[in-house]
């Protein structure tokens, strides 16, 4: 397994406060990264066609540059999403967030004749705490296309920077600063996601999930 260049996550010192209806908000910190994911209304597609992933892969561009947040690993699955998201100075990923899924929401149900919530809930998103939790959730997020048995291989998924991390395509707004911090070369991050084992990986990552 491909190891580390140097420690970059730190704990997270996060706080929990409630907004009018009593709901948690997270209150995020600068220089920290996140894990938000979401999924279908009822487990429903969110993205019904080509133009539908084009489409928020171009308000993520649009609002992350607005609102001071990088993107720094992300996914898009026929019914879910999953993304590391890092705040940056005077940035905010909740802003970042409630405004990217209102406009794409919005954006889908006119197109296609809808109305009414397009996701299950408000996003999921969890602090990356430790460096191992960071390895697998990348990993695992690269490979969510192959564990869906949508293509053989993450870098023949469209609709993910993996290929952007191992440097086969060239992207104007995608981050690899995570991946060179912890690796030497984008062909070292090839190497790591190639070790993976599903069965290890994947109870790995759900115990930090549920944890």
């Amino acid at each position: 397994m491909t190891r580390p260049n140097v420690v970059l996550v730190k704990v997270i010192q996060f706080e929990i406060v409630l907004d009018k209806d009593y709901q948690p908000i997270m209150k995020y910190t600068e220089g920290h990264y996140y894990h938000a994911y979401n999924r279908g209304a009822h487990k429903k597609k969110i993205f019904l066609q080509r133009s539908s992933y084009l489409h928020l892969i171009t308000l993520l561009a649009k609002y992350s540059f607005r609102y001071g947040v990088t993107v720094s690993a992300y996914c898009l699955m026929p019914n879910h999403y999953h993304f590391i998201l890092k705040q940056n100075d005077s940035g905010s990923i909740g802003m970042f967030l409630k405004t990217t899924f209102n406009a794409y929401t919005q954006a889908i149900n006119k197109r296609f004749g809808k109305s009414g919530t397009l996701f299950q809930g408000q996003v999921h998103v969890k602090p990356i705490e430790t460096d191992s939790y960071c390895l697998q959730v990348v990993r695992y997020i690269h490979l969510n296309p192959c564990a869906a048995r949508l293509v053989a291989k993450p870098e023949d998924w469209e609709f993910s920077d993996y290929r952007k991390w191992i440097e086969t395509r060239e992207s104007s707004w995608a981050d690899v600063s995570l991946r060179d911090a912890y690796f030497k070369s984008p062909l070292d991050y090839r190497k790591f996601v190639e070790e993976y084992t599903d069965a290890k990986g994947s109870k790995e990552l759900e115990g930090f999930l549920e944890a």
